[in-house]
């Protein structure tokens, strides 16, 4: 009986969660939009300041109870790490790393894959709790240097000049799916170009819209909605990351797995300068 009740709990809480995010995103198909500055606004205060299990759960730490009894924490990082070589073989991409950045790098479930590959690793994180929490888990796999990055929501242009140099690999995951907008997500394109090295390659996930208002970006009350505030129709990312100055190699696609569905992973390359 205690099982019981407690599945029709998680059931019915579900529902609440769904029935809540088709409001919010009928409310913005309507015209009700919050404008990026309050969303950024939101997003600064949810991020910076570390309240619950819930929180480390999206902050991706190893402790959080959604990977607790698992191996999911390990295996984030592992599955990225293993796409970026297979893109990369694809790709022609063989320099060495001696910078790795990851934009979003949370409690270190990639980092600590990618950083024993580098020379140094780069976070940004929202959160300087987070940044600590991810240093601590590079440390206890690796001796590689990381260089932790503290940003905020609202000026993210600002930490180009703390990363002080290019990078070999950019990484973002988890993370656009986040941002308050679309066009905030350009922003972070443009950063991405900017601070990748000439013959360097990005690896940035997105949450895709496949065509139903459903899926469309959600623009408000991101507390509540954030792994839904942005997504891109897979096409239309396709195109920004050329505007951005970037070459598009592939994409791979997810529908489902064990953490949410609908995403988009892009292998974005700067072309060396020989080829401007």
């Amino acid at each position: 009986m205690p099982s019981l009740l407690s599945e029709a709990v998680r059931r019915a809480k579900r529902s609440a969660r769904q029935a809540e995010n088709l409001f919010h995103r009928a409310l913005a198909t309507a015209g009700a939009r919050q404008p990026e500055s309050r969303i950024s606004a939101d997003a600064q205060d949810y991020w910076r300041h570390s309240a619950d299990a819930t929180w480390r759960g999206n902050s991706h730490w190893r402790d959080a109870p959604v990977f607790g009894g698992t191996d999911l924490w390990h295996r984030i990082g592992a599955e990225h790490l293993e796409l970026f070589d297979a893109g990369a073989r694809m790709c022609g991409f063989d320099r060495p790393w001696h910078r790795v950045l990851e934009w979003g790098c949370g409690g270190g479930a990639n980092a600590v894959h990618f950083a024993p590959r580098a020379e140094e690793f780069v976070g940004v994180d929202i959160s300087a709790e987070t940044l600590q929490e991810c240093a601590k888990q590079v440390g206890a796999v690796c001796d590689t240097p990381f260089r932790p990055i503290a940003i905020d929501v609202a000026d993210p242009e600002a930490a180009v000049a703390r990363i002080d140099g290019p990078c070999d690999v950019f990484l973002s995951c988890y993370v656009f799916e986040l941002v308050p907008t679309p066009e905030y997500g350009e922003r972070l394109l443009r950063i991405a170009h900017d601070v990748l090295a000439p013959g360097g390659l990005a690896l940035i996930q997105i949450k895709y819209s496949d065509g139903r208002w459903r899926t469309r970006s959600r623009r408000r009350a991101y507390r509540r909605g954030l792994a839904e505030m942005t997504t891109y129709p897979i096409d239309e990312f396709w195109q920004l990351g050329r505007r951005c100055g970037f070459t598009p190699k592939a994409v791979h696609l997810v529908p489902r797995n064990e953490l949410d569905e609908r995403y988009a992973y892009f292998f974005l390359a700067r072309e060396p300068e020989e080829r401007k």
